[in-house]
């Protein structure tokens, strides 16, 4: 999986990119907060690693930021900080952070955090392709907002005006081999 790293300190963050990639992770390693944000902008990691406390701007603003995109796959963030105490954690996670380590990192730890990462962003991709399903009568093949009960009856409507409302297709009409062969031909042939 492609992680992004935000850690100023350069043995730190060179002992934690090659612990990464020994375990298989692609590392994108940046200095600060800024240099992060411009490459989460253009790479959309899923994983940010990230310290709290960085020149520019800090692993809190850096969280922030990126929990300010919308309509983006999740990302999921680590802080990492040599703070201690529930005031800290408290303020990581109040930025919008998923977990927090620590330092020194116990590898151990951060490798069963990131197995944590990785179910929970499965997750998340499961739960945005289930958004996008749209409840469809296997009957008639009208369709529901996705929104509304099984009792709102009424707000079921043709597949053709569905599509006219919420998208910019335009359908057009023709008829497929299959129903031609049942449909057409015997009308044709009678």
């Amino acid at each position: 999986m492609q992680i992004l790293i935000a850690e100023d300190e350069g043995v730190s963050r060179v002992v934690l990119s090659t612990k990464l990639r020994e375990l298989g992770h692609e590392v994108i390693e940046t200095l600060d907060g800024s240099e992060a944000w411009s490459v989460f902008q253009e790479e959309r990691p899923r994983i940010i690693i990230t310290d709290w406390m960085m020149p520019g701007f800090d692993g809190g603003e850096l969280t922030e930021r990126i929990r300010a995109e919308v309509d983006r796959p999740y990302t999921y963030i680590i802080v990492l900080t040599s703070l201690s105490g529930k005031g800290s954690y408290l303020e990581a996670m109040d930025a919008g952070a998923d977990d927090f380590l620590t330092k020194p990192v116990d590898m151990d730890e951060l490798t069963a955090r990131l197995r944590v990462a990785q179910r929970v962003l499965a997750l998340q991709t499961e739960v945005q392709l289930m958004q996008k399903l749209l409840p469809i009568c296997m009957y008639c093949k009208k369709i529901r907002d996705k929104d509304a009960s099984w009792e709102e009856q009424s707000n079921w409507q043709d597949l053709e005006d569905y599509v006219a409302e919420n998208s910019d297709i335009q359908l057009s009409h023709g008829i497929c081999k299959d129903c031609y062969e049942k449909n057409v031909e015997p009308e044709l042939s009678g």
